[in-house]
């Protein structure tokens, strides 16, 4: 049994190495926040003028910054809301990233913070409907390093395997955004299944607000799986 000088010794290491790791992990996930955020702008700023007197005034692409840890861009009737996690994660330990040879070699880099990328119709927030379900399209990871890897829908590049070979780079940034972006304005909206619809509560209608509060999801009554991530 541990003595309770060996309990605070051991208590004294890992506010020095862990702690210190993880503070290190939100400093680098918080850059590179800072980073997305003006690609983001970027992005819509560039687009914007190029499709300029080519698309109807009423299609918005519009960056809007919501404070230390979240970001949207609307691109026509899509939505993509980011948000960096405050805490950083581990994995479980039937994760890919165990047979990485990067992580193999030192399992402090498995340690990482976690942006994620959201994908919601435009209209959900804009008619403030709270029942509308949004989807994780893609999560960015980064360690103490800088070097990252992403998960998401149509993100064929920086995956798991390849964690430890680069760093996080404006170009690699970009074209993240423009995938998740991509595979928004390709993921239509289906009519819900039946039977998930066919029955619906009066205080739904009975509400005094302009919009009923009748839930819409790209997928609503359809399994959303993560079988190409």
């Amino acid at each position: 049994m541990e003595s309770q000088s060996e309990l605070r010794t051991h208590i004294k290491e890992l506010l020095v190495t862990k702690s210190g790791l993880k503070q290190q992990i939100f400093d680098n996930t918080n850059s590179l926040f800072a980073e997305l955020k003006d690609a983001l702008h970027e992005f819509s700023t560039e687009i914007d003028e190029e499709l300029d007197e080519r698309i109807d005034k009423r299609i918005r692409i519009e960056y809007s910054d919501r404070g230390k840890f979240e970001a949207q861009i609307q691109i026509a009737g899509d939505l993509l809301v980011f948000v960096m996690h405050t805490n950083v994660f581990n994995f479980e330990r039937d994760h890919r990233i165990w047979h990485n040879p990067y992580v193999q070699a030192d399992r402090t880099n498995s340690y990482c913070g976690v942006i994620n990328i959201y994908n919601f119709l435009a209209d959900s927030m804009k008619y403030k409907r709270e029942e509308d379900e949004g989807y994780l399209i893609g999560r960015i990871f980064v360690n103490r390093e800088g070097k990252f890897f992403v998960e998401g829908k149509r993100q064929e590049r920086w995956r798991v395997d390849d964690f430890g070979k680069e760093s996080v780079s404006r170009e690699a940034i970009l074209e993240i955004l423009e995938r998740a972006m991509l595979y928004a304005l390709s993921f239509d909206l289906l009519v819900p299944a039946y039977d998930t619809v066919k029955t619906v509560a009066a205080e739904q209608f009975l509400s005094r607000q302009e919009n009923t509060k009748l839930q819409t999801g790209k997928r609503l009554g359809y399994d959303f799986r993560s079988d190409d991530i």
